[in-house]
């Protein structure tokens, strides 16, 4: 995202840098994405719950909410992006349209906290690192002959 490199964001923060730079995050993410929403209040049983960011994607033809965590990834941020996504698609989700995808991004995370807090045929609730600035080209080159 280009964004200078601080010792600590905060959530906040990381959201308002994301909605600034909204057009270029949007073509990180890829294709056919729309923003739809920023801080979404989501209520029941009078507890108030934001989503940080919904989009749509008209390709996928489904609602992609994305959770913004600072620090490492807990399995309770997990279990919230859940019901986000329970909500959306109980709630929101038109019967014509694809199942909500959750994408929870943070600075650090555990595969073996997401693979078993998740159940085994998830299909709808990611995790991913994210960066705010690029790695240098011989990271990225470690990376890339890494992953083959």
């Amino acid at each position: 995202m280009g964004l200078p490199e601080l010792h600590q964001y905060s959530e906040s923060e990381l959201e308002e840098e994301i909605i600034n730079k909204l057009e270029h995050f949007l073509l990180e993410l890829g294709h056919g994405f729309t923003f739809v929403a920023r801080q979404n209040r989501i209520t029941f049983d009078d507890k108030h719950f934001r989503i940080d960011l919904v989009f749509y994607n008209r390709i996928l033809r489904c609602f992609v909410l994305i959770d913004l965590k600072i620090g490492e990834l807990k399995h309770q941020d997990l279990g919230q992006m859940q019901m986000y996504v329970n909500y959306y698609d109980r709630e929101m989700r038109l019967e014509d349209e694809n199942k909500t995808i959750g994408i929870v991004l943070c600075q650090n995370k555990s595969d073996l906290v997401v693979e078993y807090t998740l159940p085994e045929n998830n299909e709808q609730i990611f995790a991913s690192k994210y960066k705010t600035i690029l790695p240098s080209r011989e990271d990225l080159i470690q990376l890339i002959s890494e992953s083959r």
